[in-house]
């Protein structure tokens, strides 16, 4: 493969060229709580992942004082990966979903082991819809995987073969802010892999997961560090799938000294997104 490159522009030239792209991003970062629309309250199990299919399940109020860990113990990280939910999002009220067999949860994988597109590239990301799953692939062969929050009904994340063509560890919002209005709204561990031609920009970055598809076209993986900054919870960080995957695909093993800011990338993954958003049973 052709070595990897990392074509720097100066600082002024990136503020332009980022400058110019619209990023969609929840308006504000919101305390979480019960869908307003949903007068029973967030219910989970009412999402239709074609792999749910294949592990018996069955649902679970939120009471009270209870969360995933007082729950499931050590397991909270599988039945939230499963629910792809974050630990903000669950709340006393809702509903989710709690595998019966919770050793096949610990393994639960909605993607292929072995992707055929995939086998050609040295590092391939696919996006599943349906799934709300992302995967990276080396040569075809599965070595990473989290669940995802993709655009929301009418803010869809574009399907088809993009390619990753810059990074950015601390990037933000461009145009929304946080709930007290001090900050720009966290992008972090930010790779971008499509500009449309109104100019629209859409990333794979650390953001909430709230169960669903969510946001308004970009792909978010969880951050809790990025959440305890700039929510103060969860206390102590645990899930860091945005820069896992960033590491995975962008690091430093691949390219250059990563300098925290916007930059340029050539012969870095392609990225697949592929299928539509699952049913929501009302």
């Amino acid at each position: 493969m052709l070595a990897k490159v990392v074509r720097k522009l100066p600082h002024l030239v990136v503020i332009v060229l980022f400058g110019l792209i619209v990023v969609y991003e929840p308006k504000t970062t919101s305390v979480a709580g019960p869908n307003p629309k949903d007068p029973a309250h967030e219910d989970l199990t009412r999402i239709e992942y074609p792999s749910h299919a294949t592990i018996a399940w069955k649902a679970h109020f939120i009471r009270p004082e209870e969360t995933l860990e007082s729950l499931f113990g050590k397991d909270w990280i599988y039945v939230a990966r499963f629910n792809r939910i974050d630990r903000r999002h669950v709340y006393p009220g809702m509903t989710i979903k709690v595998p019966v067999d919770m050793a096949a949860c610990r393994s639960y994988c909605p993607l292929p082991a072995e992707y055929e597109p995939a086998k050609r590239h040295e590092k391939y990301i696919l996006i599943d819809l349906t799934e709300q799953w992302i995967a990276g692939y080396e040569y075809g062969k599965l070595k990473i995987s989290a669940p995802a929050a993709t655009g929301a009904a009418g803010h869809e994340t574009p399907t088809g073969l993009f390619q990753i063509d810059a990074r950015d560890q601390t990037h933000s919002s461009s145009l929304y802010k946080t709930e007290d209005q001090s900050d720009q709204y966290p992008m972090d561990n930010a790779m971008r892999f499509h500009v449309g031609e109104d100019d629209v920009a859409y990333w794979i970055h650390a953001r909430d997961l709230p169960g669903k598809p969510a946001s308004h076209g970009c792909v978010g993986l969880y951050d809790e560090e990025m959440q305890n900054r700039v929510y103060g919870a969860p206390e102590k960080p645990v899930l860091l799938d945005s820069q896992r995957f960033y590491d995975w695909a962008v690091g430093e093993e691949e390219y250059e000294d990563d300098p925290g800011s916007a930059e340029l990338l050539e012969d870095a993954p392609m990225v697949e997104v592929r299928g539509s958003l699952p049913v929501y049973r009302k």
